[in-house]
């Protein structure tokens, strides 16, 4: 993708209007110790962190666009048939590949089983196995690969329980099909990094404010999802919370919004763009005064009569 963007770009632009330089983190070290104008970033919060120390060394402002564990968190009164299906699109698009899946949810005790059962057959339904899952998307490569079994082994070695969709979904390339982890310890892996991949922990609560606690106990996401059909409850959740962008019985969907600005807080992101925002994000306002037919200075210059006294009165009334 990069190489073909590189070459696109090549063929319609000047190298002075627009550029595209590929490499590995050598090249991506030395690109952002450059003293640029703004230096736009995206990717993990690690790197990000990386990013921003070079920046300073030229005092060159930056936006970040970093990730994060965005949970969604399924109120009592929404029906989880219809939960499943707005996690699952949002979960599986790109095979969880992108930075504001869902990566984990919060609901109800009694109703884990139920979205675990119910997740996977949506998994099923999305990309039938029969097929040769030519709709299913595989992971980055193998390190990817590696890190999510890795995670997947952990909580299943500590008690959790692993349920995953047809195992021919991930015969080809570097797939993992998506699965389920139920009960997984607040420690591991899974439920400390973000998991940029099609692995889903469910995490109970036994009342919505436990919920809210949970998600304001660990670093802000970049975004947000909340179900419920309950007007106070989807308030409740957007104004108890703090995070990136929201979608309120949906999911993704408020990247589809291009006039609404996008970016996260603190550990998911610095400033926001998209829209007029993206405009304001990447310009220079620079401010112009114009001294016309009077030059109001001339009261203010010593030595100081009452003219003077008069104006600082008036400005320090």
């Amino acid at each position: 993708t990069s190489a073909l963007l590189a070459e696109l770009v090549a063929r319609h632009f000047a190298p002075e209007e627009v550029a595209v330089i590929t490499g590995g983190v050598d090249v991506a070290a030395e690109f952002a110790s450059l003293p640029f104008d703004h230096l736009l970033f995206t990717g993990s919060t690690a790197i990000g962190r990386k990013v921003m120390a070079a920046a300073a060394q030229n005092l060159t402002p930056v936006t970040l666009e970093l990730g994060g564990k965005s949970p969604a968190i399924i109120a009592p009164d929404y029906p989880i048939a219809d939960a499943v299906r707005s996690v699952a699109f949002g979960k599986l698009m790109n095979a969880g590949q992108t930075c504001i899946a869902p990566d984990y949810i919060l609901l109800e005790r009694s109703k884990m089983q139920e979205f675990a059962d119910r997740f996977v057959a949506e998994a099923e339904r999305f990309y039938p196995a029969r097929k040769e899952a030519q709709n299913y998307t595989s992971l980055v490569g193998a390190r990817a690969l590696d890190r999510l079994r890795d995670g997947i082994e952990e909580c299943k070695s500590r008690g959790a329980r692993i349920l995953s969709a047809d195992a021919r979904l991930a015969e080809k390339g570097n797939s993992l099909a998506p699965t389920v982890v139920l009960d997984a310890p607040g420690d591991c892996r899974l439920m400390q990094d973000e998991i940029f991949g099609p692995v889903l922990p469910l995490v109970a609560y036994d009342d919505l404010n436990q919920a809210l606690d949970f998600v304001n106990d660990r670093p802000r996401p970049l975004a947000l999802y909340g179900f419920s059909h309950d007007k106070e409850v989807q308030d409740k959740i957007v104004r108890e919370t703090v995070s990136g962008n929201v979608t309120i019985n949906g999911t993704l969907v408020h990247i589809a919004q291009n006039d609404l600005p996008f970016g996260g807080v603190g550990p998911s992101g610095i400033g926001a763009y998209h829209g007029r925002e993206g405009f304001v994000r990447f310009s220079h306002a620079k401010g112009i005064a114009k001294v016309k037919l009077f030059d109001p200075t001339r009261l203010l210059t010593p030595p100081y009569g009452a003219v003077a006294k008069i104006l600082a009165k008036f400005m320090t009334r």
